[in-house]
């Protein structure tokens, strides 16, 4: 997160990081978080599940979004042509972009799956991957 720039935050409790979020923040507004009966007179209601917030409706949504778009788009007024109420922005340099410019996220390897044998090599290297004995983020994180 820098100043002056728009950033979608998703906020996790560390027993559910990675498959039931806290809070959805888009664009600075809560968009989504876990809450309980709305209508309970106690603050700790049961069950707690994830429900949209005042930032997930149609017109916030929207004002906290951008659309991407051609210069050219731009300049010859496509927001005010179809009435879009997302801020639209200018792309530049998209089509020269590859994987080696994504930050933290850079690493292309080789792999390679044979079709007859089904063996996986990974930059030449053969990966025998092992069946699970157990999988993470599945059915017990959403009993309720």
């Amino acid at each position: 997160v820098e100043p002056d720039k728009l950033a979608d935050l998703v906020l996790w409790e560390p027993a559910f990081f990675g498959v039931r979020p806290h809070v959805v923040i888009k664009g600075g507004m809560i968009a989504w978080a876990a809450m309980g009966d709305a209508n309970a007179s106690i603050p700790t209601p049961q069950p707690v599940l994830p429900r949209p917030m005042f930032g997930a409706s149609p017109l916030v949504a929207a004002r906290t979004s951008l659309a991407f778009v051609a210069p050219v788009a731009i300049d010859a007024g496509l927001a005010d042509q179809l009435d879009v109420r997302r801020t639209l922005t200018p792309v530049r340099n998209v089509r020269r972009r590859t994987k080696a410019d994504m930050v933290n996220n850079d690493a292309c390897p080789d792999i390679v799956v044979d079709p007859s044998t089904f063996e996986v090599t990974i930059d030449g290297e053969a990966v025998t991957p092992e069946p699970a004995d157990e999988l993470p983020m599945a059915q017990r994180y959403f009993l309720f």
